[in-house]
């Protein structure tokens, strides 16, 4: 099922578990208020939608997202009141991520092309990110004197190490999809022309596994990355609900009538 608003910036398609969330703001997708009031909806209806377990996000041009909006850029600079105008937009994008990440979909960005500042930052808020090998991305925020400050400078810090980030952010080095794999930034990275059906065929193969397991596991996985947090105690407790999960115990018990005894 599609819905899509008139003059909407995004289209949403449901099926099979999977809501498809497709960026449509021409030509490159640039970050504005709207763009994100929008994103934000779908990523919100979509989480509390108990039938669905994955959220996709991909763009229907060749760019993935580029970043701000350059005439908010422009009114930032010129104008006494861009700045703040600027610095909400940031706070919101901040605000987006977080909902992406926490979501208890599995969440997969499908970057078919640059993914650049604001528009990286989106995808490495997902869970997975799979690349064309000819797409680019980055952030690069210091050539302007600026920074990744949708979250970027500390998700792509605990994805690939300090290392790593110094070399992209201090550097404000753009990598294309094939190096971005090397580097540990996306999961996988393909030609340009099996991306779409590929990313389709993960999205759909996630949608067969429980929602309840696999939000229980980007619970755990997000422990183990919190020192605050016990992350041995949460995957006992998470465990404990599973097995009385009527999913869960229609599938072991499935299981375990294929089992040789």
């Amino acid at each position: 099922m599609s819905t899509v608003a008139a003059g909407s910036p995004v289209q949403v398609e449901r099926s099979e578990g999977i809501c498809t969330v497709t960026l449509a703001r021409p030509p490159v997708n640039a970050l504005d208020d709207a763009l994100v009031d929008a994103l934000q909806s779908a990523v919100a209806a979509a989480s509390a939608d108990r039938d669905l377990s994955v959220l996709h996000l991909r763009s229907s041009a060749r760019v993935f997202c580029a970043g701000a909006d350059l005439a908010l850029m422009q009114r930032s600079i010129r104008t006494p009141g861009g700045v703040e105008e600027m610095l909400a937009l940031v706070g919101r994008l901040q605000e987006l991520a977080w909902c992406i990440e926490r979501s208890p979909l599995v969440s997969i960005a499908e970057i078919g092309g640059a993914a650049l500042g604001g528009g990286f930052e989106l995808a490495l808020a997902c869970d997975l990110r799979i690349a064309a090998q000819e797409a680019k991305v980055g952030l690069p925020e210091a050539a302007l004197g600026l920074l990744a400050a949708a979250g970027g400078t500390q998700r792509l810090t605990r994805l690939a190490g300090p290392g790593i980030a110094r070399r992209l952010i201090l550097g404000a080095e753009t990598v294309d999809g094939a190096t971005a794999e090397r580097l540990g930034l996306v999961q996988w990275s393909l030609p340009r022309a099996e991306l779409a059906p590929v990313a389709r065929a993960l999205a759909e193969r996630i949608a067969t596994l429980p929602r309840a397991a696999t939000g229980a596991a980007k619970q755990c996985i997000a422990a183990a990355q919190d020192e605050g947090r016990d992350g041995f105690a949460e995957e006992i407790a998470h465990t404990r609900r599973l097995y009385r999960h009527p999913v869960t115990r229609a599938r072991v018990a499935a299981f375990l009538a294929r089992s040789p005894r």
